[in-house]
């Protein structure tokens, strides 16, 4: 683990960095600058974090304002269908995501009375919302000092400080520690590092071509000092999309979001060649909650 004084100087380097260089994306707003006074700021920013959950920002920014602007506090989410969720999710994936979103705005108005708690214990006893989440909403909504640790975290970590070109399949002990040994120690400067570092991997420590020639901490990046030696550790599989259960599933969603009324099985049916593969699909999202059986043969969205 590098030296305090060298953690002091990282700090630095990439939080200045970050200022300069950082996308301007809405959920990062402050609280002096928040321009939606309607706007729950601690709900945007879960809402966000949800939708970022495995997938890309340009795909996550215009749903993101759609929702917001929809519903603006966990009580407007709350009180529409979980169906409507699912609907105005339109094509992020891993829709599920949409559900937990509206359970947790439902406990949010039962057990908090509408309003985002700031407890870690608390947040993550939400529905959907696990450790990273729960952390993030901690630093990013409250400013509250905190650890968190996404893919572009470990990555940059495993670079700067460990020297391999990629952090292990799953989150270990060690790259847990390491973050923690590495948080600054006021909020204010935690809260900046956070992002700046999560940052500092999507647009420069990125996985296949890292700008090392643009990196504020190039000089003091043991893996770039090692001669960025190749990855040989366990790979981490990538899923693949076409064919797969998810493709399928996501075709018999598309009809029913496209619909407004009950849709009969015959158009579901027209989506997949493959009988059993789309029967299983059907299935399998009926018994996630995601579509709801009127009668034998039509479906909706959850009511």
């Amino acid at each position: 683990m590098p030296q305090t004084a060298n953690i002091a100087i990282l700090h630095e380097q990439i939080n200045s960095w970050y200022t300069e260089a950082a996308r301007n994306l809405p959920w990062r707003i402050p609280p002096e600058q928040w321009p939606w006074p309607d706007v729950d700021r601690p709900w945007a920013i879960l809402v966000s974090e949800v939708m970022l959950q495995q997938t890309p920002v340009a795909r996550v920014e215009p749903i993101w304002h759609e929702w917001i602007r929809r519903w603006p506090t966990p009580a407007n989410l709350a009180v529409a269908s979980p169906g409507e969720a699912v609907r105005e999710w339109k094509r992020l994936g891993y829709p599920r995501r949409a559900l937990r979103l509206h359970a947790a705005a439902s406990t949010v108005v039962t057990d908090h009375a509408g309003i985002i708690p700031s407890d870690f214990q608390q947040l993550q006893a939400l529905p959907g919302i696990g450790i990273y989440t729960a952390a993030a909403v901690e630093a990013f909504a409250f400013g509250i000092r905190s650890v968190v640790i996404d893919t572009n975290v470990r990555r940059v970590q495993a670079r700067l400080v460990t020297g391999v070109a990629q952090a292990a399949p799953r989150l270990t002990t060690a790259e847990t520690q390491l973050a923690n040994s590495m948080l600054p120690a006021d909020e204010v400067t935690t809260a900046v590092w956070n992002v700046a570092v999560m940052e500092l991997g999507a647009l420069i420590c990125t996985v296949s071509a890292p700008a090392c020639d643009r990196c504020p901490v190039r000089d003091r990046c043991v893996w770039v000092h090692a001669g960025r030696p190749t990855y040989d550790g366990p790979v981490k599989r990538v899923q693949k999309w076409a064919g797969t259960d998810r493709q399928v599933r996501g075709k018999l969603l598309q009809v029913l979001r496209d619909a407004h009324a009950p849709v009969s099985r015959h158009y579901l049916d027209m989506v997949w060649h493959d009988t059993a593969q789309r029967n299983r699909c059907l299935t399998s999202l009926i018994e996630d909650g995601l579509i709801e059986i009127v009668d034998v043969e039509k479906f909706r969205l959850p009511n």
